[in-house]
């Protein structure tokens, strides 16, 4: 296969490539070698693989493609490629969480999502870099080579699903899993111009799938942590939540999902007369210049072409961005992750080791917990008038490798993780939330438009990308390949 050919099925999206499979008229090797060789070409630069399976990927698509040609049943992503972040546990993968704490450490379990896009025939690709233990909204880890946004290589992928973003940005993969417990799915989307889906808490069951007490210091957030897809369309990330979503008794959160036909989502009726809310910077955060001009164009679009009844708002909670911090504390395993630092604590971040080792006390957490309850009151009431509230996914586009976030934001001074304050409420609250690409700024770096629905309405969320998706294309714009 000459590189054309090569990187025209690699762009394929999930849903062609799966029809295409199905139909036999690409076997589910041909794609995985696609990609692979692909991988080879352009990965040695963005390092979106961390821990990549080439021998397990071919086997896994051989044994479907084997399948296939006896014309057994097979899953609805039978030979899709697909790559997994590297916080979720793969039975006899790696899975460091970007720390030298687990550099060696191999699961001896799946996580629930994993098993179920195992059980639906996709091929594991291999594990996505991403910021230590989760703990960061960037792309790099003390433990392997930053992750590079393909836009732009001397720019981060935002995180902490890094590697995910940029390899389904690049074409290393249609589809990707990520984690997001403040916007670790819709933050790279943004950054790297795809689809990030954050579906209503308790959708995507999240289990850690690991009996091994070494991995104790990996607690993950209960009331915040989503497992979601990135994808280059809305139909992709609609066709991994029909696999993704559903109870599983492990998760005490999930629930049911018949309310729910995924697969017609992307194809639903038109928005006109939906009523929207949008906030260009929820009332206290500072936003680049050129970010609010694309997604103030981008709710144009919802306006004037697709019929939405658009006001502005502020949504009318103050910044709960130290609460958050605390709320993060909180539910992670303190004791275990002082334990790691003591051990690698040289070695490990030093924006988590400064966290973890800060002396929290009952108060801060107390108050934390009052604050995201006026958060979820102030959202429910704004609900309550508005079909979705639309903001951008985040206050600046992709910036320099290495940093945390920019501290002066369109002249004000902020925090250098005050640029991810759009997110991370939807967590606060379990609403589903989707960012799209908004457009591009006029240096040709994407910007996501970010969709919140209210309680439960995740079809109506991925229903108002669609019908975005629809007005103003994105899925036909590469990034140039890194040479």
């Amino acid at each position: 296969m000459d590189r054309a050919a090569r990187d025209e099925l690699c762009r394929l999206p999930a849903t062609e490539l799966a029809i295409r499979i199905r139909k036999l008229e690409i076997s589910p090797l041909e794609a995985v070698e696609a990609v692979l060789d692909r991988m080879g070409d352009v990965d040695v630069t963005l390092n979106a693989y961390c821990t990549p399976v080439p021998d397990l990927a071919r086997d896994s698509a051989r044994r479907i493609g084997e399948r296939l040609a006896r014309g057994e049943e097979v899953g609805p992503l039978a030979g899709v490629p697909v790559g997994v972040k590297d916080l979720i546990t793969t039975r006899g993968i790696r899975t460091t969480s970007g720390s030298p704490a687990y550099e060696d450490f191999v699961p001896d379990q799946d996580d629930v999502v994993v098993e179920r896009v195992v059980a639906a025939d996709a091929v594991v690709l291999g594990k996505t870099n991403a910021t230590e233990f989760g703990y960061s909204a960037v792309g790099h880890n003390p433990l392997f080579p930053a992750t590079r946004n393909p836009w732009n290589t001397q720019l981060t992928p935002g995180g902490s699903s890094a590697g995910s973003a940029a390899a389904v940005a690049a074409g290393l993969g249609p589809v990707a899993l990520g984690s997001d417990g403040g916007g670790s799915v819709r933050v790279p989307a943004a950054h790297c111009g795809l689809v990030g889906f954050k579906a209503a808490m308790g959708r995507v069951p999240v289990w850690p799938g690991c009996r091994d007490e070494r991995f104790a210091g990996v607690s993950g957030w209960e009331s915040l942590e989503h497992i979601g897809p990135l994808t280059r369309t809305v139909a992709d990330a609609a066709l991994m939540m029909s696999v993704l979503a559903g109870p599983d008794p492990r998760d005490r959160h999930s629930i049911p999902c018949g309310d729910v036909d995924w697969t017609e989502v992307p194809a639903d009726g038109g928005v006109a007369g939906l009523r929207v809310a949008y906030s260009a910077d929820l009332g206290y955060l500072a936003v680049d210049p050129e970010v609010r001009r694309v997604v103030g164009e981008a709710v144009g679009v919802l306006e004037k072409y697709l019929g939405c009844r658009v006001e502005a708002v502020e949504p009318g909670w103050g910044n709960p961005a130290e609460a958050f911090a605390a709320l993060i504390a909180a539910e992670t395993d303190l004791t275990g992750m002082r334990r790691l630092i003591g051990e690698h604590g040289a070695r490990m971040s030093p924006h988590l080791v400064t966290m973890m080792q800060r002396r929290w006390t009952a108060e801060e957490f107390t108050d934390a917990n009052m604050v995201r309850k006026a958060v979820v009151n102030r959202m429910g009431c704004l609900m309550s008038t508005y079909d979705v509230l639309v903001t951008p996914t985040t206050a600046v586009p992709a910036f320099e490798v290495g940093i945390q976030g920019p501290t002066v934001i369109d002249g004000r001074k902020v925090p250098d993780t005050a640029w991810t304050g759009f997110t991370f409420p939807a967590n606060l609250t379990g609403q589903p939330a989707v960012s799209i690409p908004a457009g591009w700024t006029r240096d040709g770096l994407p910007v996501g438009l970010h969709i919140v629905g209210r309680h439960l309405a995740d079809a109506q969320v991925l229903g108002v990308a669609a019908a975005f998706e629809r007005a103003a294309p994105w899925a036909d714009r590469w990034p140039t390949d890194p040479t």
